[in-house]
Order: structure tokens, then sequence, then C-alpha cells
């Protein structure tokens, strides 16, 4: 059965990093493409950034750009999400997820297997 699930998160504070993971089980990372999303309290859930099923491609939402980054292991099944430069709005429980099409895009709707998230706090 096909699994994802989420680590990584925990309390930082702004300027500070983390690195969460995605670890797939039930199928290989090459099957599908990847996205990480986040959804604050009272907000939309929101696309984040994704890569795509052989790795070459990755796409950021504008408000991460230049502090995050997308990457993957495929010996370990696992997606990583490298967050620098943090700031108290990325604080959002943060989700990754496998999309149904054969392209990566940074859109909700196109993904349909989800992990249980984990909680990142940016605070001083």
């Amino acid at each position: 059965q096909l699994q994802l699930v989420e680590s990584g998160g925990g309390l930082v504070q702004p300027g500070g990093s983390l690195r969460l993971s995605c670890v797939v089980s039930g199928f290989s990372l090459d099957s599908y493409p990847i996205g990480w999303f986040r959804q604050a309290p009272g907000k939309e859930r929101e696309a984040v950034s994704c890569i795509g099923r052989s790795g070459d491609r990755t796409d950021y939402t504008d408000s991460v750009k230049g502090r995050f980054t997308i990457s993957r292991d495929n010996a370990k099944n696992t997606v990583y999400l490298q967050m620098n430069s943090l700031k108290p709005e990325d604080t959002a429980v943060y989700y990754c997820a496998a999309g149904y099409l054969r392209a990566c895009t940074v859109v909700v709707r196109h993904y349909n297997k989800w992990g249980q998230g984990t909680q990142v706090t940016v605070s001083s």
C-alpha cells in the first residue's frame, strides 16, 4: 500500500534551518512526482515545491525560491526539503504528497496521495 511519512519538523528561530524528510513506501520514487505542501491555521493548503519522477525537474512557489531546496535519494526512497532563512510566515504543517500527473507541478489538486504532516514553527 502506498504510504508517505514526513519527519523533521520542529521549533526554530527566524533565520534558522530545518530539513524535512518524506519517506515513501509501496511505490518507487520514479513512479510519481513528489510535492511538498503546507497549511497554516485558518489558511488553505498551498504548494511549496515539487520534484519530478526522474528528479531532473524541480519547481518552487515564489515565496520560498532561493531559501528552500527539494532533493531526493532514490536508494532511501526519500525526498527532502531543506529550508533555510526561515521566517515566521513559514510556520505551518508541512505535507508531502505523490502526484498523478507525469509532470512536477506546484498545484495542490494534482496530488492525491498524502502523508500525515509535520509541524514547523518559526518563532523567537
